[in-house]
């Protein structure tokens, strides 16, 4: 159980980790890019492109960036919470913990986007996929283990209690 308590300190620092490299990330984006400019690093595999993105995932609900942002903190909190719960109680594995807190900390990221900027900025741009940041790749991650964690990671940590 101790193992689950310090595999929660560790998840937070790595959260605030991710926040912070998204924000450096995206602030020397818009400090070094005018929007719409795309670097080719690999041409047309490849590039660097400063995208102000209003909407959520994919721009769905373009422009409604103050209702996307209510939601996302309402979300982000009730995930917090229910993290700090399953850490507290040292019932559940890491890879849950983890999985929470990258997702935590990537909706963190865009979420301050939004507050302070009024948009997400994105630059990761692989041409055949919406272009994407630090943050989406922390939220795609954690989704990832989230379901390795609920579809094979849980059930057999069952299976051998019983």
């Amino acid at each position: 159980m101790k193992k689950t308590n310090k595999s929660g300190i560790y998840a937070f620092v790595l959260a605030l980790v991710i926040f912070a490299l998204d924000q450096v990330v995206k602030g020397r984006v818009v400090l070094s890019m005018p929007p719409g400019k795309s670097i080719p690093i690999i041409q047309n595999v490849f590039h660097l492109s400063y995208v102000q993105n209003t909407g959520a995932a994919f721009s769905f609900m373009k422009g409604h960036t103050e209702l996307i942002s209510l939601f996302t903190g309402l979300l982000l909190l009730a995930l917090l919470v229910y993290t700090i719960i399953v850490v507290r109680r040292g019932q559940h594995g890491s890879c849950l913990v983890y999985s929470l807190m990258l997702i935590f900390a990537g909706g963190a990221g865009n979420l301050f986007d939004r507050v302070l900027r009024g948009y997400v900025v994105d630059m990761f741009d692989f041409r055949v996929w919406p272009v994407f940041n630090v943050a989406d790749i922390a939220i795609c991650v954690g989704c990832a283990l989230l379901v390795l964690y609920l579809l094979i990671l849980e059930p057999r940590s069952a299976k051998q209690k019983q």
